[in-house]
Formats: structure tokens, C-alpha cells, sequence
């Protein structure tokens, strides 16, 4: 993951260098600074109004006792498309563009919903649940299944302290 992490950290910026450079020389220095601020404020105008529509939306699904759980990553990539907005950049740009309209985010949306499915003990294919009682970090010793009826029973002893035995001892 590092290495990817840092090829986009490296590339990125070259190619938005490179588009600058080519649209600068095209359309000159002043339209190009101003082209690159008109598309920050009203992606940032268009991120708020999206936002604003996913969030009553998950309201409404909420209301009628259903899981929002595609408007949430909705959300969650129009958070990610308003920081490729506010970057200064026209591939940043064209590519919050993309997923700031609805149609291309649903989509987008529904494929990561198919490849990532939430159970109640953690997150299944490619993720931390592999079945059975098995949790993100291990057996689960607290659950009982159904058909369990063992009835195990954890038995222990314990010793109340009070605080004046506590300070005796600190001195």
C-alpha cells in the first residue's frame, strides 16, 4: 500500500505541474489561475448542495427503519470529491467532478457495496470476518450461538479495596 500511497504522491503532482504548464501556455497566466479558483468555489458551492441532498436522504431511509448504508458512502465520497475540489488542479478536478455527479457516485457506490459486505461481528470479503464466531481480532468469547447449550460459566473471585488501604500504600 506504501509504495501505491507513494506513486500517487509523486505523480500527481507531476501531471497537475504538466496541466498547468500546457493550459497556462494555451490560455495564459490570469485565466488560468482564475479558471482554477472558479472551479474550487463552485465545487466547493456543489459538494455543500450534494451533501446537503445525501444527508436528507439518509434521514428518510433512517425514517422508514432502513439502512442507509449507500447514501452513507455516498457522503463519504462527496467528502473525498470536495478535497479533489479544493486542490488546485485540473485532474484533481475533473475527477471530483466525476464522482460529484450522482449518476457516476451511485454507481460508483454500488460497486464498493458488492465487494464490501458488513456482518454484525466485522466486514466480510477481503476484510476481517471469516466466518463462524470468529471476530476481527479473534474468537469472540462472549457470544453464544443458538445451538450452544453448554452453558459454560466463568467463575472468579474478587476483593473490594477501599481507597484509605490505596493511599497507605502510596506513602
Amino acid at each position: 500500500m506504501f509504495p501505491i500511497l507513494l506513486l500517487l504522491f509523486i505523480l500527481v503532482p507531476v501531471i497537475e505541474i504538466g496541466l498547468f504548464i500546457q493550459v497556462g501556455d494555451w490560455l495564459g497566466l490570469w485565466p488560468t489561475l482564475a479558471l482554477v479558483l472558479i472551479t474550487a468555489f463552485v465545487g466547493a458551492s456543489l459538494v455543500r448542495s450534494q451533501g446537503l441532498m445525501t444527508l436528507a436522504s439518509v434521514q428518510d431511509r433512517l425514517n422508514r427503519g432502513e439502512l442507509p448504508a449507500q447514501q452513507i458512502l455516498e457522503g463519504v465520497m462527496l467528502a473525498v470529491s470536495g478535497v479533489l475540489l479544493l486542490t488546485p488542479g485540473f485532474m484533481t478536478d475533473a475527477m471530483g467532478m466525476l464522482v460529484l455527479l450522482p449518476g457516476p457516485r451511485a454507481a460508483l457506490a454500488k460497486q464498493v457495496m458488492k465487494r464490501v459486505t458488513v456482518s454484525q461481528s466485522g466486514f466480510t470479503q477481503g476484510g476481517f470476518h471469516q466466518g463462524g464466531t470468529q471476530g476481527p481480532f479473534g474468537p469472540d468469547p462472549f457470544r453464544r450461538d443458538s445451538h450452544d447449550d453448554n452453558g459454560s460459566t466463568f467463575e472468579g473471585e474478587y476483593e473490594r479495596k477501599d481507597e484509605d488501604d490505596d493511599d497507605h500504600r502510596l506513602r
